[in-house]
Protein backbone atom coordinates (compact mmCIF):
# COMPACT_ATOMS: atom_id res chain seq x y z
CA UNK A 1 0.00 0.00 0.00
CA UNK A 2 2.83 2.39 0.85
CA UNK A 3 4.47 1.66 -2.48
CA UNK A 4 1.22 2.52 -4.24
CA UNK A 5 0.97 5.87 -2.50
CA UNK A 6 4.59 6.65 -3.27
CA UNK A 7 4.04 5.62 -6.88
CA UNK A 8 1.08 7.95 -7.22
CA UNK A 9 3.07 10.82 -5.76
CA UNK A 10 0.59 11.49 -2.94
CA UNK A 11 3.24 11.72 -0.24
CA UNK A 12 5.36 13.96 -2.45
CA UNK A 13 2.44 16.28 -3.19
CA UNK A 14 1.50 16.53 0.48
CA UNK A 15 5.12 17.33 1.35
CA UNK A 16 5.21 20.03 -1.31
CA UNK A 17 1.94 21.47 0.02
CA UNK A 18 3.28 21.64 3.59
CA UNK A 19 6.52 23.27 2.39
CA UNK A 20 4.53 25.80 0.34
CA UNK A 21 2.29 26.71 3.27
CA UNK A 22 5.30 27.14 5.55
CA UNK A 23 6.95 29.41 2.97
CA UNK A 24 3.78 31.50 2.68
CA UNK A 25 3.62 31.80 6.48
CA UNK A 26 7.22 33.02 6.70
CA UNK A 27 6.80 35.45 3.80
CA UNK A 28 3.61 37.04 5.15
CA UNK A 29 5.04 37.27 8.66
CA UNK A 30 8.16 39.09 7.46
CA UNK A 31 6.31 41.41 5.06
CA UNK A 32 3.84 42.51 7.73
CA UNK A 33 6.67 43.45 10.07
CA UNK A 34 8.19 45.55 7.27
CA UNK A 35 5.10 47.80 7.26
CA UNK A 36 5.66 50.93 9.42
CA UNK A 37 3.80 50.99 12.70
CA UNK A 38 2.16 48.26 14.76
CA UNK A 39 -1.23 47.39 16.24
CA UNK A 40 -0.81 49.95 19.00
CA UNK A 41 -0.33 52.91 16.66
CA UNK A 42 -3.01 51.55 14.30
CA UNK A 43 -5.58 51.48 17.11
CA UNK A 44 -4.60 54.64 19.02
CA UNK A 45 -3.24 56.83 16.21
CA UNK A 46 -1.48 59.95 17.45
CA UNK A 47 -2.52 59.14 21.03
CA UNK A 48 0.07 56.34 21.03
CA UNK A 49 2.78 58.99 21.47
CA UNK A 50 1.33 59.90 24.88
CA UNK A 51 1.69 56.38 26.29
CA UNK A 52 4.06 55.88 29.18
CA UNK A 53 6.72 53.16 28.87
CA UNK A 54 4.74 50.94 31.27
CA UNK A 55 1.52 51.44 29.30
CA UNK A 56 3.26 50.64 26.01
CA UNK A 57 4.90 47.56 27.52
CA UNK A 58 1.52 46.39 28.80
CA UNK A 59 -0.08 46.84 25.36
CA UNK A 60 2.83 45.10 23.62
CA UNK A 61 2.35 42.13 25.94
CA UNK A 62 -1.40 42.18 25.25
CA UNK A 63 -0.88 42.09 21.47
CA UNK A 64 1.98 39.61 21.73
CA UNK A 65 4.55 41.88 20.07
CA UNK A 66 6.87 42.09 23.08
CA UNK A 67 8.60 38.83 22.13
CA UNK A 68 11.49 38.44 19.66
CA UNK A 69 10.32 37.97 16.06
CA UNK A 70 11.25 34.29 15.97
CA UNK A 71 9.25 33.74 19.15
CA UNK A 72 6.25 35.63 17.72
CA UNK A 73 6.36 33.52 14.57
CA UNK A 74 6.43 30.11 16.22
CA UNK A 75 3.92 31.19 18.87
CA UNK A 76 1.46 32.18 16.14
CA UNK A 77 2.23 29.08 14.05
CA UNK A 78 1.74 26.83 17.07
CA UNK A 79 -1.66 28.41 17.74
CA UNK A 80 -2.65 27.95 14.09
CA UNK A 81 -1.73 24.26 14.25
CA UNK A 82 -4.16 23.85 17.16
CA UNK A 83 -6.95 25.73 15.34
CA UNK A 84 -6.49 29.07 17.08
CA UNK A 85 -6.16 31.62 14.26
CA UNK A 86 -5.98 34.59 16.61
CA UNK A 87 -8.25 37.43 17.72
CA UNK A 88 -9.33 40.57 15.87
CA UNK A 89 -9.31 43.61 18.14
CA UNK A 90 -11.18 45.62 15.48
CA UNK A 91 -14.12 43.20 15.20
CA UNK A 92 -13.81 41.94 18.80
CA UNK A 93 -14.13 38.33 17.66
CA UNK A 94 -11.88 35.47 16.67
CA UNK A 95 -10.21 35.32 13.27
CA UNK A 96 -11.70 31.85 12.78
CA UNK A 97 -15.24 33.25 13.11
CA UNK A 98 -14.47 36.09 10.69
CA UNK A 99 -12.99 33.64 8.19
CA UNK A 100 -15.96 31.28 8.45
CA UNK A 101 -18.22 34.22 7.62
CA UNK A 102 -16.11 35.63 4.77
CA UNK A 103 -14.81 32.50 3.03
CA UNK A 104 -18.21 31.20 1.77
CA UNK A 105 -18.91 34.62 0.24
CA UNK A 106 -15.63 34.66 -1.67
CA UNK A 107 -16.15 31.01 -2.65
CA UNK A 108 -19.57 31.84 -4.06
CA UNK A 109 -18.13 34.80 -5.98
CA UNK A 110 -15.29 32.63 -7.33
CA UNK A 111 -17.70 29.88 -8.48
CA UNK A 112 -19.98 32.37 -10.27
CA UNK A 113 -16.96 34.04 -11.89
CA UNK A 114 -15.54 30.72 -13.11
CA UNK A 115 -18.92 29.67 -14.53
CA UNK A 116 -19.16 32.94 -16.47
CA UNK A 117 -15.51 32.66 -17.54
CA UNK A 118 -16.02 29.13 -18.89
CA UNK A 119 -19.25 30.17 -20.63
CA UNK A 120 -17.33 32.97 -22.38
CA UNK A 121 -13.84 31.53 -22.78
CA UNK A 122 -14.42 27.99 -24.07
CA UNK A 123 -16.90 28.84 -26.89
CA UNK A 124 -14.80 31.84 -27.89
CA UNK A 125 -11.63 29.75 -27.93
CA UNK A 126 -13.24 27.02 -30.02
CA UNK A 127 -14.68 29.62 -32.38
CA UNK A 128 -11.25 31.17 -32.88
CA UNK A 129 -9.59 27.78 -33.36
CA UNK A 130 -12.16 26.68 -35.95
CA UNK A 131 -10.64 29.09 -38.47
CA UNK A 132 -7.17 30.21 -37.37
CA UNK A 133 -5.80 33.46 -38.78
CA UNK A 134 -9.23 34.52 -40.00
CA UNK A 135 -11.34 37.58 -39.06
CA UNK A 136 -13.24 35.31 -36.66
CA UNK A 137 -9.98 34.35 -34.97
CA UNK A 138 -8.85 37.97 -34.85
CA UNK A 139 -12.13 39.01 -33.18
CA UNK A 140 -11.78 36.27 -30.56
CA UNK A 141 -8.17 37.22 -29.90
CA UNK A 142 -9.21 40.87 -29.52
CA UNK A 143 -11.78 39.95 -26.87
CA UNK A 144 -9.16 37.90 -25.04
CA UNK A 145 -6.67 40.76 -25.21
CA UNK A 146 -9.30 43.13 -23.82
CA UNK A 147 -9.92 40.78 -20.91
CA UNK A 148 -6.21 40.72 -20.11
CA UNK A 149 -5.67 44.45 -20.61
CA UNK A 150 -8.64 46.16 -18.95
CA UNK A 151 -7.99 46.58 -15.19
CA UNK A 152 -10.64 45.06 -12.97
CA UNK A 153 -11.11 48.27 -10.98
CA UNK A 154 -11.72 50.28 -14.17
CA UNK A 155 -14.27 47.82 -15.57
CA UNK A 156 -15.96 47.54 -12.18
CA UNK A 157 -16.34 51.28 -11.59
CA UNK A 158 -17.47 51.85 -15.19
CA UNK A 159 -20.15 49.17 -15.07
CA UNK A 160 -21.39 50.26 -11.65
CA UNK A 161 -21.51 53.96 -12.63
CA UNK A 162 -23.23 53.43 -15.99
CA UNK A 163 -25.83 50.97 -14.71
CA UNK A 164 -26.61 53.10 -11.66
CA UNK A 165 -26.85 56.37 -13.61
CA UNK A 166 -28.66 55.11 -16.71
CA UNK A 167 -30.82 52.28 -15.36
CA UNK A 168 -30.95 52.85 -11.61
CA UNK A 169 -29.44 49.40 -11.02
CA UNK A 170 -27.25 49.49 -7.90
CA UNK A 171 -28.05 46.54 -5.61
CA UNK A 172 -24.59 46.83 -4.04
CA UNK A 173 -25.70 50.10 -2.47
CA UNK A 174 -27.84 48.06 -0.06
CA UNK A 175 -26.49 46.02 2.89
CA UNK A 176 -25.00 42.75 1.70
CA UNK A 177 -27.44 39.85 1.60
CA UNK A 178 -26.18 36.31 2.09
CA UNK A 179 -27.26 33.59 -0.31
CA UNK A 180 -29.60 31.75 2.07
CA UNK A 181 -31.01 34.93 3.64
CA UNK A 182 -32.14 36.64 0.41
CA UNK A 183 -31.18 34.63 -2.70
CA UNK A 184 -32.60 37.14 -5.19
CA UNK A 185 -30.80 40.18 -3.75
CA UNK A 186 -27.65 38.10 -3.27
CA UNK A 187 -27.59 37.13 -6.96
CA UNK A 188 -28.16 40.75 -7.95
CA UNK A 189 -25.28 41.89 -5.74
CA UNK A 190 -23.00 39.14 -7.03
CA UNK A 191 -23.83 39.67 -10.72
CA UNK A 192 -21.57 42.63 -11.49
CA UNK A 193 -18.50 41.53 -9.48
CA UNK A 194 -18.76 38.02 -10.95
CA UNK A 195 -19.04 39.50 -14.44
CA UNK A 196 -15.98 41.71 -13.89
CA UNK A 197 -13.88 38.85 -12.54
CA UNK A 198 -15.26 36.37 -15.05
CA UNK A 199 -14.37 38.59 -18.00
CA UNK A 200 -10.78 38.83 -16.80
CA UNK A 201 -10.51 35.07 -16.19
CA UNK A 202 -12.18 34.24 -19.51
CA UNK A 203 -9.19 35.66 -21.40
CA UNK A 204 -6.58 33.05 -20.32
CA UNK A 205 -9.18 30.29 -20.57
CA UNK A 206 -10.00 31.42 -24.12
CA UNK A 207 -6.33 31.47 -25.14
CA UNK A 208 -5.69 28.07 -23.53
CA UNK A 209 -8.76 26.60 -25.25
CA UNK A 210 -7.68 27.94 -28.64
CA UNK A 211 -4.16 26.52 -28.31
CA UNK A 212 -5.35 23.14 -27.00
CA UNK A 213 -8.04 22.77 -29.69
CA UNK A 214 -5.60 23.64 -32.47
CA UNK A 215 -3.17 21.04 -31.14
CA UNK A 216 -5.80 18.31 -30.90
CA UNK A 217 -7.27 19.15 -34.32
CA UNK A 218 -3.99 18.17 -35.99
CA UNK A 219 -4.03 14.66 -34.43
CA UNK A 220 -4.64 11.59 -36.59
CA UNK A 221 -7.82 10.46 -34.81
CA UNK A 222 -9.52 13.76 -35.65
CA UNK A 223 -8.73 13.37 -39.34
CA UNK A 224 -9.98 9.78 -39.17
CA UNK A 225 -13.23 10.84 -37.49
CA UNK A 226 -13.71 13.58 -40.07
CA UNK A 227 -13.09 11.09 -42.91
CA UNK A 228 -15.72 8.76 -41.43
CA UNK A 229 -18.28 11.53 -41.73
CA UNK A 230 -18.70 12.44 -38.05
CA UNK A 231 -20.97 15.52 -37.87
CA UNK A 232 -19.00 18.73 -37.23
CA UNK A 233 -20.71 19.55 -33.92
CA UNK A 234 -20.18 16.06 -32.55
CA UNK A 235 -16.59 16.14 -33.77
CA UNK A 236 -15.94 19.45 -32.01
CA UNK A 237 -17.49 18.46 -28.68
CA UNK A 238 -16.92 14.70 -28.25
CA UNK A 239 -13.59 14.31 -30.01
CA UNK A 240 -11.74 17.63 -30.03
CA UNK A 241 -12.94 19.45 -26.90
CA UNK A 242 -12.92 16.33 -24.74
CA UNK A 243 -9.28 15.66 -25.56
CA UNK A 244 -8.35 19.34 -25.03
CA UNK A 245 -9.84 19.52 -21.53
CA UNK A 246 -6.67 18.79 -19.53
CA UNK A 247 -4.90 22.14 -20.18
CA UNK A 248 -8.27 23.91 -19.87
CA UNK A 249 -8.84 22.26 -16.48
CA UNK A 250 -5.34 23.27 -15.40
CA UNK A 251 -5.93 26.90 -16.29
CA UNK A 252 -9.39 26.86 -14.69
CA UNK A 253 -7.98 25.46 -11.43
CA UNK A 254 -5.23 28.08 -11.33
CA UNK A 255 -7.69 30.89 -11.98
CA UNK A 256 -10.12 29.59 -9.37
CA UNK A 257 -7.32 29.56 -6.80
CA UNK A 258 -6.41 33.10 -7.81
CA UNK A 259 -10.02 34.26 -7.35
CA UNK A 260 -10.08 32.98 -3.76
CA UNK A 261 -7.44 35.53 -2.78
CA UNK A 262 -7.12 37.94 -5.68
CA UNK A 263 -10.62 39.42 -5.68
CA UNK A 264 -9.78 42.01 -3.04
CA UNK A 265 -10.12 45.05 -5.36
CA UNK A 266 -13.49 43.95 -6.74
CA UNK A 267 -14.76 43.02 -3.28
CA UNK A 268 -13.78 46.46 -2.00
CA UNK A 269 -15.42 48.32 -4.89
CA UNK A 270 -18.70 46.39 -4.62
CA UNK A 271 -18.65 46.21 -0.79
CA UNK A 272 -18.57 42.41 -0.79
CA UNK A 273 -17.53 41.23 2.71
CA UNK A 274 -15.31 38.47 1.37
CA UNK A 275 -11.98 37.14 2.53
CA UNK A 276 -9.97 39.46 0.28
CA UNK A 277 -11.59 42.51 1.85
CA UNK A 278 -10.93 40.99 5.26
CA UNK A 279 -7.19 40.88 4.48
CA UNK A 280 -7.25 44.48 3.25
CA UNK A 281 -8.92 45.74 6.43
CA UNK A 282 -6.45 43.74 8.50
CA UNK A 283 -3.49 45.34 6.70
CA UNK A 284 -4.95 48.80 7.24
CA UNK A 285 -5.31 48.12 10.97
CA UNK A 286 -1.96 46.29 11.30
CA UNK A 287 -3.77 43.25 12.70
CA UNK A 288 -0.99 40.74 12.35
CA UNK A 289 -2.91 37.62 13.40
CA UNK A 290 -5.86 38.45 11.15
CA UNK A 291 -3.74 38.96 8.03
CA UNK A 292 -1.32 36.08 8.66
CA UNK A 293 -4.01 33.52 9.42
CA UNK A 294 -6.32 34.64 6.61
CA UNK A 295 -3.55 34.54 4.01
CA UNK A 296 -2.59 31.07 5.24
CA UNK A 297 -6.21 29.93 4.82
CA UNK A 298 -6.21 31.35 1.27
CA UNK A 299 -2.95 29.53 0.51
CA UNK A 300 -4.40 26.29 1.89
CA UNK A 301 -7.47 26.70 -0.31
CA UNK A 302 -5.23 27.31 -3.34
CA UNK A 303 -3.23 24.15 -2.60
CA UNK A 304 -6.41 22.09 -2.19
CA UNK A 305 -7.77 23.40 -5.49
CA UNK A 306 -4.58 22.33 -7.23
CA UNK A 307 -4.80 18.86 -5.69
CA UNK A 308 -8.43 18.54 -6.78
CA UNK A 309 -7.42 19.64 -10.27
CA UNK A 310 -4.87 16.82 -10.39
CA UNK A 311 -7.58 14.35 -9.38
CA UNK A 312 -9.84 15.78 -12.06
CA UNK A 313 -7.26 14.84 -14.69
CA UNK A 314 -7.93 11.19 -13.95
CA UNK A 315 -11.62 11.63 -14.69
CA UNK A 316 -11.01 13.63 -17.86
CA UNK A 317 -8.17 11.76 -19.52
CA UNK A 318 -7.92 7.92 -19.38
CA UNK A 319 -4.23 8.21 -20.36
CA UNK A 320 -3.51 9.83 -16.97
CA UNK A 321 -5.21 6.95 -15.17
CA UNK A 322 -3.19 4.47 -17.19
CA UNK A 323 0.04 6.26 -16.32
Amino acid sequence: MLDTFLHNGVVQRVGQAVFTLFGVAVFVFVMLRAIPGDQITANLGTEAAALTPDQRASLEAYYGIDQPLIGQFFSWLGNVMTGNLGFSSRAQTSVADLTLQALPITFELAVLSIVLALAIGIPLGMLSASRPNSPRDAAGQAVGLAGLSIPAFLLATTLMSVLAAQFGFNPNGEPFARLFDDPLLNMQQMLLPALVLGFGVAAPIMRTTRTAVLEVTSDDFVRTARAKGVPPRRLQIRHILRNALVPIATMTGLQFGYLLGGAVVVEQIFSIPGIGRQVLLGIQQNEYALVQSTVLVIALAFVLVNLLTDLLYRLIDPRVRAA
